[in-house]
């Protein structure tokens, strides 16, 4: 029993990500300074009012479920951690808890999505689709039908082919979801502020090709490696070094986005975005899971999953 007893990096990675989530949830639920922002609009453009109002009102109202999500994923974690061990089917009912109401989150932003791809009283826009409309609707409706898919599949007392089949589609929709989302935002920065930001600011050109390019890699490779895997029968048939090279690199996509504005400052559109109304700036903590899974060795895999 020693070999449980053991706190490994990957264990305190999991809980720190967990707090991380907890944490960036915890202050989205209680900023509320979105309150009221549609009534300057209700004189002059009471159709936009009429969407910011339902959008707004939908979105929070499901981020409180996501803050419930991360009120039981750090309390398991520390349990976790403190006790080094929990009862498989205690961990699978907590798995299960997490990922519905995360589903119900995403979920949440279907009437962004919808608002993003009709036209409006001044005609059809390209920016809102393309920063709302395609990026919503993929996000609530891809991610929580995987998700639930997978929490109704997760079933220690049943085989887990299935659940690795919706796990492993899940986990590329969350990364087509940031692609779109963040190229978008990307779009409108450029479209606002001109080319000139990029070319003005070197780690703005970084930034700019991580979202576009980088994210859509990321996201391309972990389709293919979905496609791959799906067929597994068996956790111990995934790749857990690749799993946590994705893990890691979609993690680092937001440490990279955050850090520069900590060194070099400054504040446009695009900061806006990625600091000031991204929910999932918390998974900048990711690469904390993804490094030690990169260094897995599988003759330790009960080891480090104990």
């Amino acid at each position: 029993m020693e070999q449980y007893r053991r706190v490994t990096p990957i264990k305190v990675g999991i809980v720190i990500v967990a707090i991380a989530y907890f944490l960036f949830t915890l202050h989205a639920t209680f900023v509320l300074s979105w309150i009221g922002e549609w009534e300057a609009l209700g004189a002059y453009n009471p159709q936009a009012a009429f969407w910011i109002f339902v959008t707004d009102v939908s979105a929070y109202a499901f981020l409180l479920l996501r803050f419930l999500a991360s009120i039981v994923a750090v309390s398991a974690a520390i349990l976790y951690l403190s006790k080094r061990w929990l009862l498989q089917s205690t961990t699978y009912k907590l798995l299960r808890v997490i990922l519905i109401l995360e589903g119900l989150y995403w979920l949440g932003l279907l009437p962004s999505g919808i608002w993003g791809i009709i036209p409006s009283n001044a005609g059809f826009s390209t920016s809102l689709l393309v920063s709302t409309g395609i990026p919503c609707m993929v996000g609530s409706i891809g991610i929580p039908v995987s998700l639930f898919m997978l929490a109704y599949r997760l079933n220690p007392n049943q085989p887990p082919k299935k659940a690795i089949k919706w796990m492993l589609i899940a986990g590329f929709f969350y990364v087509l979801e940031f692609w779109l989302n963040n190229t978008g935002m990307w779009i409108i920065t450029v479209m606002q502020d001109g080319s000139g930001i990029l070319s003005n600011s070197p780690q703005l050109i970084a930034s700019f090709a991580s979202a576009v390019a980088g994210l859509l890699a990321l996201a391309l490779f972990t389709g293919y490696f979905a496609k791959k895997s799906i067929g597994a029968v068996d956790w111990s048939q995934l790749s857990i070094r690749i799993s946590g090279a994705i893990i890691t690199s979609l993690g680092l996509f937001f440490l990279w986005n955050y850090l520069t504005w900590i060194f070099w400052g400054g504040w446009n559109q695009w900061y806006a975005w990625i600091l000031g109304h991204n929910l999932d700036l918390w998974m900048l903590t990711l690469p904390l899971v993804g490094l030690p899974m990169l260094f897995y060795r599988r003759d330790q895999g009960e080891e480090a999953a104990s």
